[in-house]
Order: structure tokens, then sequence, then C-alpha cells
């Protein structure tokens, strides 16, 4: 059995934002890191080649020159082998050329299993994975929150949330698509062991001019701020005054 765990660099949260009004982009004060949501499937994948022979765990990211870093990341949690297609250093890839990429380059390699986080925490979009599916011609869940391989059957059981807090259950054939849910495991702390082999290991580059190169669909219009709905209100006075306005307030928009 052969895995692709698909990661991405995003953003850390402690880091600045701010809107560049010359490239209708943003510029970024801070530092990357792998997406949370593709820790949890990546464990995913690790925990399966703890279950049943798998032949490799390859962990693959779209982005610039430092995504390289991320991938080192999945190396050290334990990923067999690491490939970065690199995309041009003022790019802004859409989900849909993303996932071109990426299934440009796992068609030829005939994965049986393609995992992926639920979404990116930048973006939120969740099309990636879904994308990639559509493209291969693969079965897919998404929002997965439990999953089991029958090697022998060669069939993937799993269980994905949808709304209401329910629950919907899925037997598909392979190869197969997931995309992973938050919570379905504990991504592991690296192993020193593997935090050595990957300061050292190769890993693919591939740049992305030599894959197939998909027709744009989208272009990105507009890039602004949100508007504030509503203003706070500091209130003056002592502790009795102040709770005392706050009494009226609540009174007066009917809370209570």
């Amino acid at each position: 059995m052969r895995i692709l765990v698909c990661i991405k660099q995003v953003p850390d949260s402690e880091g600045f934002i701010t809107i560049n009004e010359s490239n209708g982009w943003i510029d970024f004060e801070g530092s990357y890191r792998m997406n949370r949501f593709d820790e949890f499937a990546l464990e995913e994948a690790l925990r399966i080649g703890e279950k049943m022979p798998v032949d490799s765990i390859d962990a693959l990211s779209v982005g610039l020159p430092r995504a390289e870093s991320t991938i080192r990341k999945a190396l050290e949690m334990g990923a067999s082998r690491g490939i970065h297609i690199i995309t041009e250093e003022s790019s802004d890839m859409s989900a849909f050329e993303t996932a071109s990429l990426i299934a440009s380059f796992a068609r030829e390699e005939r994965y049986d299993l393609i995992l992926a986080g639920v979404m990116a925490e930048d973006d939120m979009q969740s099309q990636v994975g879904p994308m990639i599916a559509e493209m291969l011609g693969y079965p897919s869940a998404s929002s997965v929150i439990y999953e089991e391989i029958d090697p022998e059957r060669r069939t993937l059981f799993a269980e994905r949330e949808i709304e209401a807090g329910k629950r919907e259950c899925l037997e598909m054939k392979l190869p197969v698509l997931l995309t992973i849910q938050s919570g379905i495991n504990r991504p592991r702390y690296p192993a020193l062991s593997n935090v050595l082999r990957a300061r050292n290991q190769e890993i693919t580059t591939i740049p992305s001019q030599s894959l197939q190169k998909p027709v744009k669909r989208e272009r990105m219009v507009a890039l602004r701020y949100p508007e504030a709905l509503s203003k706070g209100i500091v209130l003056e006075g002592n502790e009795g005054e102040k709770a005392g306005s706050l009494l009226q307030i609540l009174h007066e928009k009917s809370i209570i």
C-alpha cells in the first residue's frame, strides 16, 4: 500500500497580516508552520503504517521554497518521503490550481490512499481534497473521524461528521481519498531518530511548470478588511455606576 498525505504551509496565527494595496494580496510578518488539520491527516497515515504493511508514506506540499521546512517537519514525524511542488515566488494559487498540480503528480504514482486535512487554516475553503478525488476518479469522504482498512478485500470503512452531530458511514473500494477532521487522533511529537534522519534526507522537488498546468478559472477581484458592524461601549464611573449603566443597556436591548 502506498499513501500520500497532502500538507500545506500556513502563516502562524501569532503573526501580523496586512493587505498590500499595490499587489492586491497580503503581507505577513511572522513564522510559518504546518496546517494543523494536515497534522491529523499525517498522524492517521502513520498509524495505518503501524497496523499493516505500507510501502511508503509520502508527504507532499505545493508552495514557495520556504515550504521545505514544513515538509521536513512531516519527515520528522515519520513520513517516508518528502515531495515539494515548487511554485513561483509571486504566485497566489486557487484551490483548483493546487488540486490540479497534486492530481497531475499523483496520477502517475498510483497511490492506494490519499489523505488531506479537512481544510486549511488560512483560507478555510475545504476544496483541494475533494477536487483531487474528482480529477483522479477516486471515491472520497470528507470530515472523516474514523477509518479502518480491510487489506484483503481492499476496502476502506469510514465515518464522517454530518449535520446535527450525526455520522455517515461509508465503505469504499481502494484507491480512496479522505479529508481528515481534527480530533480523530493525537498527532505525535517527532522522535529523535526521525529528526536526525530528516535533517539530511533529500526532498524530491518538482517545478510546477513541469506538471500539467490547468486553465485559470478564477481571479482575485478584491481583498479588504471586514467592516465593523458595531462599536464597543466603554462604561465610565465606579463599580456601582458601571453596573447600573450595564443593567440599563441590557434592559434597553431587551436582553433581561
